[in-house]
């Protein structure tokens, strides 16, 4: 696998999951009487998709072993 589709599928994985849990965290926060208490676990999720972020880039900038020559 090439190191543009690993960045590509790591930013897709990485929208996907910010998507994933900050839409509903937005709605439940606008629309419900006890959503603003929700506003405290919002640095904590920013937090999340930042260490998320970064392990994903870490995936996909990861170099492949060298291979080895097999013994028999």
């Amino acid at each position: 696998m090439s190191l543009r589709t690993r960045l590509i599928l790591a930013v897709a994985a990485w929208c996907l999951v910010a998507v994933a849990l900050v839409l509903p965290l937005v709605w439940l926060i606008n629309n419900r009487d006890w959503g603003i208490g929700l506003m405290l676990l919002t640095p904590f999720l920013v937090y999340a998709l930042m260490r998320l972020g970064r392990a994903l880039e870490g995936w996909a900038r990861a170099t492949p072993p060298p291979e080895h020559p097999q013994r028999r």
